[in-house]
């Protein structure tokens, strides 16, 4: 029998902080995986549209102009990898991810935070010519790997208190809408018109979605050589294994919230648990064949805000007057993180 745990007190400031670093970090590696699989998928004379398919998977429109760039692709690389003042560019999400780190000090090891200063200083060191033919796809391979390192790292190194559970939440919460945000865009944008198209995207943008998402190999591993979209869409959707599927990380966010109420006493968490049954529920309820007849968009959209719900839900239970910094468009990264004093997690 599982004994109720009586670990030091965590404070709010602590678990937002372990829960934002996590999805920060999330959010470095899953440009960098887009940016890659974009320069390598995109076809002669449809350059524009390839690259500005990271703009509309991000939700980005409004701040992309705001800061004056042109939709084309070197823009667009500046944006994401050089431009420090766009709060969702490389740069920008790891500053606020080192920024959080710096709170978290006590929490962390010493390897962690040496780690994630040494991918600091890399990624400020970043410039135009890195963004050029192969030397791109070669920054993204570092940029991949400066957060994987910082993954196995904490894997290895942070202590399995309640910190511990937030910053999983955070990092889990934000794959499951990397995962659902990639596949809606892109699967819209590709979406084939005729039969000489649709052999076309099952042997070219399929394969472009499948390494975006970390799951190429895994998903040829376990599908037949001829694959078709259905099995794409469930292999990211609901594969019970790809650390990457959405199916997966509501299972894992579900149960750590469920341990954090039963080990921790955390009662709060009862409204998160009931919103991550549902959406696990909303995951597997119809088959994938009826969800691309009726939309596959209109199906995501669902999924998309209830998401977002679930953060909120953490964020209203546990961290310090969660409040988006306005209405949170379906795809986009409006949540934040807010400020606010500091309290214990109850």
């Amino acid at each position: 029998m599982n004994q109720m745990r009586f670990d030091a007190v965590l404070l709010a400031r602590d678990a937002e902080g372990l829960f934002w670093m996590a999805r920060y970090l999330e959010r470095v590696e899953n440009l960098a995986r887009l940016i890659d699989v974009t320069q390598s998928f995109e076809s002669p004379g449809f350059e524009t549209d390839a690259w500005f398919g990271l703009i509309r998977i991000n939700a980005d429109e409004k701040n992309f102009k705001a800061r004056g760039f042109s939709p084309d692709a070197t823009h667009v690389k500046r944006f994401y990898l050089l431009d420090r003042g766009n709060p969702t560019s490389v740069p920008g999400n790891l500053e606020d991810a080192r920024t959080n780190a710096r709170t978290l000090r006590p929490l962390m090891s010493t390897e962690m935070w040496r780690q994630i200063n040494v991918f600091h200083r890399f990624v400020g060191r970043i410039t135009p010519e890195d963004l050029e033919g192969d030397a791109l796809s070669r920054l993204c391979t570092k940029l991949k790997d400066g957060v994987q390192a910082h993954t196995g790292i904490t894997e290895g190194t942070l202590y399995r208190d309640q910190g511990w559970y937030f910053y999983e939440l955070g990092r889990l919460i934000e794959r499951a809408d990397q995962t659902t945000r990639m596949l809606d865009i892109k699967y819209t944008a590709l979406l084939p018109q005729g039969r000489e198209e649709k052999r076309v995207a099952e042997l070219t943008q399929w394969n472009a979605i499948l390494r975006a998402a970390a799951g190429y190999h895994a998903f040829k591993r376990r599908t037949r050589a001829s694959f078709s979209s259905e099995d794409v869409v469930h292999f990211l959707l609901r594969d019970p294994s790809s650390p990457r599927s959405a199916l997966l990380c509501v299972r894992r966010a579900e149960s750590h919230l469920d341990d954090l109420r039963r080990i921790y006493g955390l009662s709060a968490a009862g409204e998160a648990i009931e919103l991550a049954e549902y959406l696990r529920e909303l995951l597997l309820e119809m088959p994938i064949g009826h969800i691309l007849a009726a939309g596959l968009h209109e199906y995501l959209d669902i999924v998309q805000i209830h998401i977002q719900k679930l953060a909120a839900a953490i964020g209203r239970a546990f961290f310090r007057d969660w409040q988006p910094a306005e209405p949170a468009p379906v795809g986009g990264q409006s949540q934040s993180q807010t400020q606010g004093p500091a309290e214990a997690v109850a």
